[in-house]
């Protein structure tokens, strides 16, 4: 299971958001390709990006920080936030991203993400981003009625790299996983499932160990790595273990 250390990007600086609010941020650095740097020196084999700004403007707007984090690393990093249509994915990749999560546009536009994944295999990532199990969209400031397994089990195609599943009320809330959701999902499609919102400490990692057998590939940690109530070093090395 991977471990994935979070790099959130407003305003050009590292933020952590509290249930995505954009206006309850905690600025933890200047210097984003610092920090990213300073994730992949503690074992890191892939960063989680997210153009915080771009997902609430519905275009890129960190692309030359972006940029920059990818040139600096030897790692993959896979970016979320702000790409709505086919131009905004090949302009993302063309920045030096490895991977490329979609949420509010596989909401809206599922066929045409569908279409993405099978032009760019293994490039794209669907994100199911829930709230009450009700999907989240346009940087969680839209809640609509769709059910986050059914709109899942829509993307359980081939081309699609994984699906990144945010429960948006333990995001940034040192509130633990909601393990009960992330293994419904887990259980209900055949396609990686990479965990996010809660992860707290190592217990955390633990339980999530549990679901690996069910298609749980990793998990993305963001506030408990830099307010330390995880240490990323001990969280990678629980994770490689069988």
């Amino acid at each position: 299971m991977e471990v994935i250390p979070a790099v959130d990007l407003k305003g050009g600086r590292c933020v952590r958001l509290k249930q995505g609010r954009m206006e309850d941020e905690t600025v933890f650095s200047s210097d984003p390709v610092a920090m990213a740097r300073q994730w992949r020196d503690l074992g890191a084999a892939r960063l989680h990006v997210v153009d915080l700004d771009g997902a609430v403007q519905g275009r890129p707007a960190n692309a030359g920080v972006i940029e920059s984090i990818c040139a600096a690393l030897d790692i993959p990093v896979q970016l979320g936030g702000g790409v709505r249509d086919a131009a905004g994915l090949s302009a993302t990749l063309a920045l030096g991203v490895d991977r490329v999560i979609l949420g509010t546009l596989a909401a809206r536009q599922p066929a045409l993400v569908l279409e993405m994944a099978r032009e760019h295999p293994g490039r794209v990532v669907v994100g199911i981003d829930a709230r009450e199990g009700k999907v989240a969209v346009a940087g969680w400031t839209e809640t609509s009625a769709t059910d986050y397994l059914d709109l899942a089990r829509r993307f359980d195609q081939p081309g699609v790299a994984a699906l990144v599943f945010t429960d948006i009320a333990r995001d940034g809330m040192h509130s633990g996983v909601n393990l009960d959701s992330t293994e419904r999902l887990c259980r209900a499609v055949s396609r990686p499932v990479i965990a996010a919102g809660g992860v707290h400490n190592l217990d955390d990692i633990r339980r999530l160990k549990t679901l690996t057998p069910l298609g749980l590939a990793g998990c993305i940690t963001g506030r408990a790595i830099y307010e330390g109530s995880l240490d990323l070093a001990q969280a990678l090395a629980l994770a490689a273990q069988p």
